[in-house]
């Protein structure tokens, strides 16, 4: 009782010494048992009953200046497992000691070391924290700032990007913005953006920020929602406005964005066109933080990533793609030498600005030819990409290949800035040991390089990239296994019979059935499409076939059996063609009857794409110019397959119609 007694002083003591000396708050958590000893006491007067109210409000004020401090800090409390006994003390009526535990778990919250899904781990808490919110003031930017900083969703993956944060979902059960949603974070928080309170404002609008990102139910919602009878949209755009602070300038933006991409709001809207575009390039001016330059950029190349239109737009507003260009000078060479605050501080943001531009301009680059040469012709634009490669920051690096990637789409730039750049050389290392998020978009990348017309494809070729791409399409990760596959695709298509007969013996017959088995259609379709590549000319084909016959008959066998889609039963049905047009590759179908039935079946089905498909086999088959053509049109007779084309002579398809004449032409020549 006497260190209860003596508790209220020493206190009012220390959270006066706390609040002031970080030397203090981390020598609390100090190695030493009896120090931290003292940061436990202040968790277990917290929690006593016999505490009384004020004595429990000074140690929660305590426990949240000892948070400020280092990690380590914030670790050690929650091994204390603060987080639940602050909770429980939001049970007390007392507001002062509420406000005061609310205080402390946003702290604690915000630190990057705190696991987002302890608020959710009772189902009451979230229910208490609504109720909470009309408290007061202080209760409202305090939840409000804890809910935007626990609101997590999933992970978001493809050969495409997001430009803004994507963290992880809960492990089970549904996700932070659903249950935020479902518990009436809308209804509770959107009348606290016309609040008096500028940091109420504030805390409701990057609430909205977070839970409307990726979301179309609650973007749908907040559409609809008025306050004083004002629509949300337009509340967004108010805080838009050029004497509002910069801060609620961009996040009111990055609602308006999200609400957008999520499709609450048309693209040609004018409150994106006119008002959320125009805004977000402000943001990206010399008269803006690092920071806020950093934050506009990546929130416009979110905003435009997806639809052409806007990407013209923002691509001729105030000199955009010129002004990106000052984002890779930082550091200067004049702050390094008057100004050693300033050169930190660039260094600090130098790799954000460099990722920011990067892919701002992937995103302006995706689609039109001409913005894509205004980005290359830069200043220094390639060379910058090429450094963006061998960056050690692995958000640089990617950035950097992700604008690439986008500029790869250009024939025109693939014959020149790619070729004058040698851009495969970097491209090829990056590819050597990257993480999946990067060699997702670097093969993708790898297979524009690898298109016919690409000067590029000779070099890569000689590099060893066949070896690399087979490798690819044994993944697990599935984008890796199309982009691999894809790759070789392209790099059959025209090839000589010696990089054929590499790919296949890299790929492996065994591998190759595993892809013509995989799971996912478009990697089936995109083997297909090898396979088809590969059984092109006619040499070609009868050498693949005498090494590979067997196999590809086999496979050919297994899809049309298969429960696959038109597209894919069609694009098999090309492959028989191909095989058909062999001179000895021929004859590994006409000595298989199950396969010859199965072109006759397709010759009667009800779609015309496998029809017409299946006429091809046969046209190569009977072909009179060539060497046994008689008898294999005697045994295609026999099977009544003149009888098929005289039925689809007479078909309202012209293209069925004209190639089923052109057939029974070679029976009678």
């Amino acid at each position: 009782m006497a260190c209860v007694l003596e508790a209220p002083l020493r206190m009012s003591v220390l959270s006066e010494v706390t609040a002031s000396s970080r030397h203090y708050v981390d020598r609390l958590f100090d190695l030493d048992p009896q120090k931290v000893l003292q940061g436990v006491m202040l968790l277990y007067l917290l929690q006593q009953e016999t505490s009384s109210t004020e004595l429990r409000t000074e140690c929660a004020v305590v426990l949240g200046s000892l948070a400020m401090g280092t990690e380590n800090n914030v670790k050690s409390l929650l091994d204390c497992h603060i987080i639940p006994a602050l909770l429980q003390g939001l049970l007390l009526p007392d507001l002062k000691f509420i406000e005061a535990c609310l205080r402390c778990l946003r702290t604690i919250f915000i630190s990057p070391v705190t696991p987002e899904d302890l608020l959710y781990a009772d189902a009451t808490v979230i229910s208490h924290l609504m109720a909470l919110l009309s408290r007061s003031r202080y209760t409202q930017e305090y939840i409000c700032q804890i809910f935007s900083h626990c609101c997590k969703l999933q992970h978001w993956h493809s050969c495409g990007f997001k430009s803004l944060p994507q963290p992880l979902l809960c492990a089970n059960g549904p996700d932070h913005q659903t249950i935020l949603f479902n518990h009436g974070a809308v209804q509770n928080i959107a009348h606290l953006l016309v609040s008096t309170s500028y940091k109420v404002q504030m805390q409701a609008l990057k609430c909205f920020s977070v839970l409307a990102f990726e979301n179309p139910q609650v973007s749908m919602t907040l559409v609809n929602v008025s306050v004083d009878g004002e629509l949300l949209p337009q509340i967004f755009v108010k805080m838009l406005q050029r004497d509002k602070p910069i801060e609620m300038q961009l996040t009111s933006a990055k609602c308006l964005t999200s609400m957008c991409r999520a499709g609450a709001i048309r693209t040609d809207d004018s409150c994106i066109v006119l008002k959320t575009l125009p805004c977000l390039v402000r943001m990206c001016s010399k008269e803006r933080l690092l920071e806020e330059r950093v934050e506009g950029a990546e929130t416009l190349a979110y905003l435009i990533e997806t639809d052409v239109e806007l990407q013209r737009i923002a691509s001729i507003t105030d000199h955009l793609i010129v002004m990106l260009a000052d984002y890779f000078k930082y550091p200067s060479s004049v702050s390094a030498i008057t100004d050693i605050k300033r050169l930190d501080h660039d260094l600090k943001h130098a790799h954000e600005l460099r990722q920011a531009a990067f892919k701002l301009y992937a995103s302006l680059g995706a689609n039109d030819e001409d913005i894509r040469k205004k980005i290359i012709e830069t200043e220094n634009m390639m060379d910058r990409i090429v450094n963006g490669l061998s960056e050690s920051s692995i958000k640089v690096r990617l950035a950097a290949v992700r604008c690439l990637h986008s500029l790869s789409r250009s024939v025109q730039q693939l014959r020149t800035s790619f070729q004058d750049h040698a851009v495969w050389k970097p491209l090829m290392k990056v590819l050597q040991n990257a993480p999946n998020e990067i060699l997702i978009v670097a093969s993708s990348t790898l297979c524009n390089l690898l298109l016919e017309f690409s000067p590029s494809k000779e070099p890569i070729l000689e590099s060893g990239a066949i070896e690399l791409l087979c490798s690819l399409t044994q993944s697990e990760n599935l984008a890796l296994r199309v982009n691999g596959i894809w790759a070789l695709m392209n790099m059959a298509f025209q090839a000589e019979q010696k990089i054929k007969s590499d790919i296949l013996r890299g790929l492996s017959t065994e591998q190759l059935f595993q892809l013509l088995s995989d799971s996912d259609v478009n990697v089936l379709m995109k083997t297909l499409g090898l396979l088809r590549n590969l059984l092109s000319t006619r040499p070609h084909i009868d050498h693949i076939m005498s090494t590979h016959g067997k196999q590809i008959m086999q496979a050919v066998t297994l899809i049309l059996e298969g429960e696959h889609n038109i597209e894919v039963k069609e694009q098999t049905l090309c492959i028989l063609a191909n095989i058909a047009d062999g001179t000895t590759a021929k004859e590994l179908i006409m000595t298989n009857d199950d396969i010859l039935q199965k072109i006759k079946y397709y010759m009667s089905h009800s779609n015309a794409k496998l029809q017409l498909a299946a006429m091809f086999c046969i046209s190569n088959l009977i072909w009179n110019e060539e060497e046994g053509s008689q008898e294999r049109q005697d045994k295609l007779r026999d099977m009544g397959i003149v009888d098929i084309l005289h039925k689809l002579s007479q078909s309202s398809d012209p293209n069925l119609c004209d190639k089923a004449k052109t057939a029974l032409q070679q029976y009678l020549a």
